[in-house]
């Protein structure tokens, strides 16, 4: 394979994985029993010998957004709004996942998006605990963390606050 050719194909793969990571088409980028985490921080290691001491950032409690046991949905910006973490409590079983996302009105204009839920059977059987669910969306590009956020789901209207 000549250079050129290898160079091509490297550009055209490049190109899949970005374009993939936009999300173009609203689907929830990931689904997960319980609450998302924030990830913790790294340790950091100052070194002692040179006057300082050993510091391990981990041990430290990194704060992120808190969920509360509700039959309601609720929304919050993740990942530094890069993407929006829908959490829904309700059975184990038969979990409220979210399936798709769109924009209502783009940034300046309400910046309101809709999210979609899966359909679930209605003779369905469930157990009956009450347990958080979370879908992850990428946000879409024509919404913006710098306003609020109105997300419409399941009948209820969210405004994420500005980021």
């Amino acid at each position: 394979m000549s250079v050129r050719r290898a160079g091509l194909v490297a550009v055209a793969l490049a190109s899949v994985f970005l374009l993939s990571a936009c999300n173009p088409s609203g689907n929830a980028a990931e689904d997960f029993p319980g609450l998302p985490v924030v990830d913790e921080a790294a340790p950091i290691d100052v070194d002692p010998e040179s006057g300082g001491e050993t510091d391990d950032a981990a041990e430290e409690e990194v704060e992120g957004p808190t969920f509360e046991e509700s039959d309601r949905p609720q929304v919050v910006w993740w990942e530094e709004g890069a993407q929006l973490a829908l959490v829904v409590y309700g059975s184990s079983t038969c979990p409220t996942v979210g399936k798709q996302i769109r924009v209502l009105d783009e940034a300046g204009d309400g910046n309101r998006v809709a999210i979609e839920l899966v359909e679930r059977p209605e003779d369905e059987i469930c157990t009956m605990d009450f347990v958080p669910h979370t879908t992850v969306f990428w946000t879409p590009t024509d919404v913006t963390t710098t306003e609020p956020l109105v997300v419409e789901v399941a009948g209820d209207s969210i405004t994420v606050p500005i980021k």
